[in-house]
C-alpha cells in the first residue's frame, strides 16, 4: 500500500476545470462574457508561463461565488458538470485510479482549482480525498475570499504535509501524476514522478529526468 496523488485539471480530465467554470458562468450571464473571458485566459496563459499570481487569480474567480447562495450554486454546478466535465473524464485516468485502489493504494487528488469547482469531479471519479484551494465561507455563504494557503505550487506540499501527519501516510512509495511544470516541487518530493498530458516545459523536464510520461487523452 501506498499513496497515488492526482492533479485534476489537464491530467484527470481533457481540460482546465476552473477556466471551464468561467466560460460555463459567462454562458449562463452570470458574468459579462467577452469582459470575463479575456481575463481568464490572461490569468491561464500566466498559469502556464509559471508567473501566475495565485492571490490575483483567486480574487478574480471567486468573486462570482458570493452572488449567490448555496443551493443556487450547487445547482449550477450540476449543469456545469454534465456540459462542460462529463465530456472531457478520461478513460485511462479512471483505469489508472482504478489499479491503484486495486493495490489497496490511498488516492488522493491535489489541485491549485477550487474545492468548489472540483470536489464533484473528484467524486465522480470514486475518490475521497481532496486537497484544493479553499473559498472563504461565513454564515453559510461564499465571501469571495480564500481560506488559508492556495493548494498551488509549493503550497501543494504545505498543504499535503499535515494532511499526511492527520491520515497517518507516508510518502514512502508514493506517485504523484501531473501534467504542469508548476507542480515540480511536489513531483521532485514523491518517489515516483510521473508527467500525464505534460506541458513542454515538464516533457523537456521529465525526459532528462528519465520519469514516465504517459498521454491519458
Amino acid at each position: 500500500m501506498s499513496l497515488a496523488i492526482f492533479d485534476l485539471d489537464n491530467t484527470l480530465i481533457g481540460g482546465d476545470s476552473d477556466f471551464l467554470w468561467g466560460e460555463f458562468i459567462g454562458e449562463e450571464g452570470i458574468v459579462d462574457a467577452n469582459a470575463y473571458r479575456k481575463k481568464n485566459e490572461y490569468f491561464y496563459q500566466q498559469y502556464d508561463l509559471g508567473t501566475l499570481d495565485i492571490y490575483a487569480w483567486l480574487e478574480f474567480c471567486l468573486e462570482p461565488l458570493s452572488r449567490y447562495s448555496m443551493a443556487e450554486l450547487h445547482e449550477l454546478h450540476h449543469r456545469f458538470m454534465i456540459q462542460k466535465i462529463e465530456p472531457i473524464l478520461l478513460d485511462k485516468a479512471q483505469n489508472c485510479i482504478n489499479r491503484h485502489k486495486e493495490r489497496v493504494d490511498t488516492v488522493l487528488v491535489i489541485t491549485a482549482s477550487t474545492s468548489f469547482v472540483t470536489a464533484p469531479i473528484v467524486k465522480k471519479y470514486g475518490i475521497n480525498h481532496l486537497l484544493a484551494t479553499e473559498p472563504e465561507i461565513k454564515e453559510g455563504r461564499y465571501t469571495g475570499g480564500v481560506s488559508g494557503i492556495p493548494c498551488f505550487q509549493a503550497g501543494k506540499i504545505d498543504k499535503l504535509m499535515p494532511w499526511l501527519q492527520k491520515n497517518e501516510e507516508t510518502l514512502t512509495g508514493s506517485t504523484f501524476y501531473s501534467d504542469s511544470h508548476n507542480d515540480l516541487p511536489l513531483l521532485e518530493l514523491v518517489d515516483n514522478p510521473v508527467a500525464v498530458n505534460a506541458d513542454k516545459i515538464l516533457t523537456k523536464i521529465a525526459e532528462k529526468k528519465g520519469w514516465e510520461i504517459l498521454n491519458w487523452r
